[in-house]
């Protein structure tokens, strides 16, 4: 079992950064995958980005790759998502979470803990 904890969020204009963190317990994190999504009221989850279990591969999605940095920290059982360049179409809420595989996924149906959820608001 996995329990994640989002933190970091926040409102702020147009081309600010920000860094989310998410804490996870349980001993099992250093083999898990991590994922960031956000998701807008109305719209489905969407897929931000990954890491594998040791941090040697990540994904993107094509809105965040070059102003997105997905990062984890396994002594700390801790993952990452520095934004910069934020826009006005980053706003929504944020979630953590974890695969019980080693490799990345895009896919919400393939991760199986979840955090609570951050809300970015960036204003333009």
């Amino acid at each position: 079992q996995v329990q994640l904890v989002e933190s970091g969020g926040g409102l702020v204009q147009a081309g600010a950064s920000l860094r989310l963190s998410c804490a996870a317990s349980g001993r099992t994190f250093s083999s898990t995958a991590m994922g960031w999504f956000r998701q807008v009221p109305g719209k489905e989850r969407e897929f931000v980005a990954a890491i594998n279990w040791g941090g040697a591969a990540t994904n993107y999605a094509d809105s965040v790759k070059g102003r997105f940095t997905i990062s984890r920290d396994n002594a700390k059982n801790t993952v990452y998502l520095q934004m910069n360049s934020l826009k006005p179409g980053d706003t929504a809420v944020y979630y953590c979470a974890a695969r019980r595989y080693h490799g990345t996924s895009r896919y919400t149906d393939e991760y199986d803990y979840w955090g609570q959820g951050a809300q970015i608001t960036v204003s333009s």
